[in-house]
């Protein structure tokens, strides 16, 4: 996952917004490390499952991480959220995003990741074309 974010990283043209969609241990946040290291984010990322959300800066913007999985009404989050959404040198990513979704651009980009039995992840696309 580490490597397949560090990957996509480099297809990416700002502004990106990407939805995460498995369960827990999925690897969710794993794809998000790889994503940050792609784009040149310094420091650790961490699952912002308790704070909800996270930054980073990289070189050419900023990564905001969001966590929706512990909230039962996104409330003020939705504001900031749409705030985010509009800044140019954003690459958004969102995890647990059911009760936002009216707010993701249709223009997003969807990651189905699911566990294997054996351990490994396969990652499907919104058009179900499968991606690793």
């Amino acid at each position: 996952m580490l490597e397949f974010g560090q990957k996509f990283a480099q297809t990416l043209l700002l502004p990106a917004v990407i939805e995460l969609v498995g369960d827990v241990g999925a690897g969710k946040t794993t794809f998000t490390r790889g994503l940050a290291k792609g784009l040149g984010v310094a420091e650790a990322v961490t699952s912002p499952s308790f704070t909800i959300s996270k930054r980073y800066a990289f070189p050419d913007g900023e990564l905001v991480h969001y966590d929706f999985y512990r909230l039962d009404d996104p409330g003020i989050m939705r504001d900031e959220l749409s705030e985010t959404l509009s800044e140019p040198n954003s690459v958004v990513v969102v995890e647990w995003g059911g009760d936002v979704a009216e707010l993701l651009p249709k223009h997003k980009h969807r990651l189905e990741i699911k566990l294997n039995e054996d351990g490994s992840r396969t990652i499907v696309g919104v058009d179900d074309e499968t991606l690793s």
